[in-house]
């Protein structure tokens, strides 16, 4: 649904978005992450055609952002970190008069009105003015002015922020109801709400793509981390030896007599116990023996701080 290919940007001398490339695929909700500064709003806004890109090429839904604008539009939804609404007008009348403007046919106008407001959950606000609304219920009236024209693409960008935790959760359930008919790009910098309901991430840093891949890929990633009663180099030699271990990365222990270790297996595999195994035969007694997986704010950190995490 998306494809991106070397795609730059500069402002004057400065490079905003340097080579970036990346794919999604049709009902795929992918997280878009980065630190500020980054170059996330600038490549959407490229994709959303409010910007014209330095060079590279981008397509949404089959059309080329540069040469086909109008139609890109036309197949895409966007929800900015800050909705531009009139709080003059109604919620219903705001509505209307963006699906007019958006090209939504007559005939159909009045069937996606209250589809957008029963799926934003708008149904018990929608004759009162915009501006006395909170601004939870104000994202809502964005997201719903971006999906009136029934678009195959969702661009929301912090879609969240301001939000209670009760309506951060109430905007992520509906985000999650929306894949069964939209393809989704997140932009947020709450790494529990991608986690929450992303299948994909890319990230990016310094205007370059530093890490993508699949969450449950991500998350695969992990290490074995043990405490044992023991000489720090006999245990060490032990497990270095063992078939799956990659890595075998002394720790600091705040007990002198514990040798304390994380190990890195081959594809992740979950050697406890077969460690367990090996080093009670020697009679060593063990303190801790714990599988820990590497969080997505970990590879996030490890990423765009110039260290790419193992995965």
């Amino acid at each position: 649904m998306i494809e991106v290919q070397q795609l730059t940007k500069y402002f004057g001398a400065v490079l905003a978005v340097d080579h970036v490339s990346f794919a999604i695929d049709r009902g795929a909700i992918v997280g878009f992450l980065g630190p500020n500064g980054a170059g996330k709003s600038t490549t959407m806004r490229i994709l959303t055609t409010y910007l014209p890109a330095t060079s590279g090429s981008a397509k949404v839904a089959g059309y080329d952002v540069r040469n086909q604008a109008m139609e890109v539009r036309q197949s895409l939804g966007y929800l900015p970190e800050n909705v531009p609404l009139y709080p003059e007008m109604r919620v219903d009348e705001y509505l209307q008069f963006r699906a007019k403007l958006k090209g939504v046919d007559r005939s159909q106008r009045k069937q996606r009105l209250h589809y957008c407001i029963d799926r934003c959950r708008l149904t018990g606000v929608q004759r009162r003015l915009i501006g006395t609304l909170s601004r939870g219920y104000r994202q809502r009236v964005g997201l719903a002015e971006a999906m009136i024209h029934d678009p195959p693409i969702l661009i929301l960008d912090e879609p969240t922020a301001g939000l209670d935790p009760n309506q951060q959760q109430d905007t992520l359930g509906l985000i999650r109801e929306l894949r069964e008919n939209h393809t989704i790009i997140l932009s947020t910098h709450i790494l529990p709400e991608v986690e929450e309901v992303c299948a994909q991430v890319i990230i990016i840093a310094q205007g370059r793509v530093v890490l993508q891949d699949a969450l449950d890929q991500l998350t695969k990633d992990s290490e074995i981390l043990i405490e044992v009663r023991a000489d720090r180099a006999e245990v060490e030699s032990v497990l270095k030896t063992m078939n799956g271990v990659a890595q075998v990365n002394p720790q600091a222990a705040d007990d002198p007599g514990l040798a304390s270790f994380s190990i890195v297996t081959v594809d992740q595999q979950d050697l406890r116990e077969p460690i367990s195994r090996q080093l009670t035969q020697r009679g060593w007694t063990f303190r801790r023996l714990d599988l820990r997986r590497r969080t997505l704010r970990e590879h996030f950190v490890a990423a765009t701080m110039g260290r790419r995490s193992t995965n």
